[in-house]
Parts: structure tokens; sequence; C-alpha cells
């Protein structure tokens, strides 16, 4: 069996394509335009990169972008009165503080000071315990983009045996409650699980999510699976001596394409879903906060 290889790239395009005409809809009938801001403390090189993309993206989806460095040295105090003064301005309908933070900074408390309308993070206590509960809210961009990705292959999930590597609150925990919502039977493993292979071998849905190259191996796939591989992990280059790096996921990915139905890559699976999720929980957020109905994206 040869897997069929999930175009990440290909689906956030088209997300972001029906991202954009949503926007335009919106600004047509209610004059409503989204705005997002992102916040970026210190000059972390890969942070930097990434808010630039997003607000390449936000701008070409005719939204507002608005973008606020901070020095790494700045207090916790001051980032709170940022993230408080955003939360005030009505022309901000999303808020993201670009993480990780410096170390003197306790990111929870920054992540409960965001007004959770404005959370297109999904990571607000008040956003989580609403997917715990399975009412609408916001929810975390990168489970988003898995869900939308196995539904792409996927029908139906109702009854489907779903197994989510990884507890993370950005991805682990967020996937399972999503994957729960759509009715699957869902298995959360972790560092502590035993016989890991083995629950991996009797899901029908695989989302791996640990931070570790290739832990899942390709003896580990159910045949015809659906594989979601979430993680990004840089590693040598098969050139020796070169000193250059490659990405990888947390899945063997040339051994699991002999037995899985379907699979992301790693590069260019999971990762563009990200910031296009993102798009999309600005436009809801945007909607929910005008009184207005969320147009179809």
């Amino acid at each position: 069996m040869t897997a069929h290889v999930i175009d990440g790239k290909a689906h956030a395009a088209s997300l972001r394509l029906a991202v954009g005409g949503a926007v335009e809809g919106l600004k047509r009938a209610y004059g409503l335009t989204p705005g997002l801001a992102v916040v970026l403390v210190g000059a972390d090189p890969a942070s930097e990169v990434y808010v630039r993309n997003k607000g390449v993206a936000t701008r070409a989806a005719g939204m507002n972008s608005l973008e606020f460095k901070m020095p790494e040295d700045c207090s916790q105090e001051a980032l709170l009165s940022q993230v408080r003064a955003l939360n005030e301005d009505p022309s901000v309908h999303g808020i993201l503080v670009q993480f990780p933070l410096p170390g003197h900074i306790d990111q929870t408390r920054v992540i409960a000071a965001i007004d959770p309308a404005k959370d297109v993070d999904g990571l607000h206590p008040m956003n989580a315990g609403r997917l715990m509960a399975g009412v609408s809210g916001l929810a975390p961009c990168t489970p988003l983009g898995c869900v939308r990705l196995i539904k792409d292959r996927v029908a139906d999930l109702s009854g489907k045996r779903a197994l989510v590597l990884g507890r993370s609150s950005l991805v682990g925990k967020p996937m399972a409650l999503l994957l729960l919502n759509e009715n699957c039977t869902v298995t959360l493993a972790h560092s502590r699980t035993k016989d890991v292979a083995d629950e991996c071998r009797r899901a029908d849905i695989l989302v791996a999510a640990v931070g570790r190259p290739h832990f899942v191996k390709g003896g580990w796939i159910k045949p015809g699976a659906t594989v979601i591989d979430v993680g990004i992990n840089r590693v040598p280059a098969p050139e020796k001596g070169t000193g250059k790096t490659r990405l990888v996921g947390d899945v063997d990915f040339d051994a699991a394409c002999e037995i899985a139905g379907a699979i992301t890559p790693v590069p260019g699976g999971v990762g563009p879903m990200t910031i296009a999720g993102l798009l999309a929980n600005a436009v809801t957020a945007a909607c929910a906060q005008a009184g207005v109905p969320v147009p179809e994206m």
C-alpha cells in the first residue's frame, strides 16, 4: 500500500481563500473588517519570521493586521498592560501573544489576561472549558487544522478509533476533545503510556504530537489508518560534514507510507494549516463580537 499524501499547503490555500471571501462579505454586508493583533516580546529569529508570515497572511485575507514589538527585558506588567489595551480596542477582534515568552514572564498569567472573546489561540481557560463542555468557541488553531485534514479523508468520524500521542494544552488535549466531539472513540497517550505501539496499531486515526523525531515506527500503524504528523523536529541532514539540517516529523514517514491509508508530510502537512486556522478564528471572533452570523469557511 502507498499512502495518500495529504497536501497541507493546498488545504491551507483553500481555507485562506474562503477566509478572504468571508472577510469581503462581512465588509459589504456589515462594514466589518476583522482586526488581528500580534504581540512579540524579544527578537527570537524564528518568532519574528512566524509573526511576519502571520501579518502577510492577515493582510492578504483583507483583514487589519497590527503588530506590537516589545523588548526582551520588558516587565510582565508592561506586557499585561499592552494586552489590556488591546482588549479594550474595538478595532481589534483577535489577540495573539507570540510564544515562547522570556523566562521572567508568566505565560499562564498572560493567557488569562486576554479577553476570551479575542483569544484566537484558543488557550484561555474559559475557551478550554467551552471545548471540554462541547460548546462552540475558539479552539487552538493547529488541532482545528488537523480535524479539517482528517475530515477530508474520513467522511464520517463517528465511531472511529482515534489515538492522540501527546498531552500538551496547545495540541494534544484540545485535539482529543475535538475528535471526541466528532464522536470518535479517543485514547490520549503520553510518556507514561504502556505498550504505546499496541495502542497505535488499534487506531483508525493517529495524531502524533510528541516532539520526538521518527518516534512512531511504520510497524506501529494500522493498515489503512489516517496519520496526522504534528511534529516539527530539526535533525542533521544526510550529507555528513555539511552542518546542514532538515525538518522531520514524529512519524517515520517513508515506513509509514507503506502501511497507512493517508498521511501528512513534514514539512507541508499540518504546519500551513495553523496560520490558515488562525485567520478563520479571527473571522469567527469578529463575527461573535459584532453579533453577526459566521460565514461558511
